[in-house]
Parts: structure tokens; C-alpha cells; sequence
């Protein structure tokens, strides 16, 4: 079992910089449908992604207040293991998407859904008991884009949430502050994308690299302090 919070690399458009992101130690990739994003996939450029990454990645699409027979669409084309619902979707979608095993048809594999919830807007951290999500994923909630706008805001304020569901933390990471929304929060995982980019979509892998050290340096630091 690993000592240090799982990574998710999100906003990938590309198979070679995925592939190189799995092999940097990250455990998903999210890959974005939502149109109005500049990390905007089709559902086909995204299956080449999908294809080409070790079954042990993690694939999650992220999604922006769609319908249920749209998200399925993708996550039966592209192979997805979990669903971003990353808009104000209902509780009754969540349990509907739940409700769809995976494309393998294995019984006890469930498709995961991860609901996002804002610091800065609804829905905000005090609805969280509404969601029956498998995982909650927390970020600013300011800025141009429904996420992925590089704000960083008090990682501290959902730790409690930890004591519901896995808690992935987001929303202005880089590799020289990720410890501490680490230390803050205590999340299951953490979810960067602007902050490791040379620009939309296009991750800056030597930051990608940092940012995967920085991650594991902090639980083993964080040990030591324990002991």
C-alpha cells in the first residue's frame, strides 16, 4: 500500500505525454469533455488515450452538467473507470451512473463517480451529505472555467470531509505548494492540471516529474515527523 496520496494528472490531450505521465508514477489521468474547456477532448481522441494507457491507470472523464446518455456514451467508448461530474449535477444522476457496471461487465467494478464541490460557489462543501458520490473532489470554484483555473484557496477547509468519503484535493496546485494542501487537508489523493502545463492541455513533464516527488516526499516527511 502506498504512504502518500494517489496522483491524478488531469487535462491530458495527448497518448505520448500520457504514457510518459504513467510511467512518472502518476495513478489517473482526466480527461476533459466539456467543450468550452481548453482541455476539450472528442470522445475518439480520448479513447486513443485510454487505449494506449496500463490498465492500472486510473482513466477518468470529466464531465460539465451532461446527460446521463452522454456520459455513458463516453465511458463505454473510451473504456472510463470513473466519471468527474464537475457542474451541478443531481444525486439522482449519481445513482443512475452508479447503478452501469463498467464496460467489462464485471460485477463488483462499478463505474466510481466523483462529485466536485467549490469553496468559492454552490455546489460548496456544506452539500456534501447530498451526494451519495463514491468520492468527493474539492477546489476553489473561482474563475473563468469550471475548473482547471489555477487558484489556490484553503485546502485546509475539507478535511472534514475525509471522514465521509475519499477526498481529492484541487485547484492551484504546483509542485512547490502540494505539500502543503497535503498537510492541510489529509486527502486521499490530489488532482493537478494548469499547474504542471506549458500551456492548455500541454503538460510541462519535467513539472509533471516534480510535482509525482513533491507528492511522495511529503508522506515521508510527514512520517518522520510522527516518529
Amino acid at each position: 500500500m502506498k504512504n502518500h496520496p494517489q496522483i491524478k494528472v488531469c487535462g491530458l490531450t495527448q497518448v505520448k505525454q500520457a504514457l510518459i505521465c504513467a510511467d512518472l508514477g502518476v495513478d489517473a489521468i482526466g480527461l476533459v469533455f466539456f467543450a468550452k474547456s481548453p482541455r476539450y477532448l472528442t470522445k475518439k481522441q480520448a479513447a486513443l488515450i485510454c487505449r494506449a494507457v496500463a490498465a492500472h491507470i486510473t482513466k477518468v472523464g470529466v464531465f460539465v452538467d451532461e446527460s446521463f446518455e452522454n456520459i455513458m456514451e463516453h465511458v463505454e467508448y473510451c473504456g472510463l473507470d470513473a466519471v468527474q461530474l464537475h457542474g451541478n449535477e443531481s444525486n439522482a444522476l449519481i445513482c443512475r451512473l452508479q447503478e452501469q457496471k463498467n464496460q467489462k461487465g464485471q460485477k463488483n467494478q462499478k463505474i466510481k463517480i466523483i462529485k466536485a464541490l467549490f469553496d468559492g460557489r454552490r455546489p460548496d462543501l456544506k452539500t456534501a451529505s447530498t451526494y451519495s458520490a463514491d468520492a468527493y473532489l474539492v477546489e476553489c470554484g473561482k474563475g473563468e472555467h469550471p475548473g482547471g483555473n489555477a487558484l489556490e484557496w484553503d485546502w485546509g477547509a475539507a478535511k472534514k470531509l475525509t471522514t465521509r468519503q475519499p477526498l481529492i484535493i484541487a485547484g492551484g496546485l504546483r509542485p512547490d505548494n502540494v505539500s502543503q494542501a497535503i498537510l492541510a487537508s489529509l486527502p486521499h489523493a490530489v488532482d493537478v492540471s494548469s499547474g504542471v502545463e506549458e500551456k492548455p492541455g500541454i503538460k510541462d513533464l519535467a513539472k509533471v516529474k516534480a510535482f509525482v516527488k513533491a507528492v511522495k516526499n511529503t508522506q515521508t516527511q510527514s512520517k518522520k515527523t510522527k516518529e
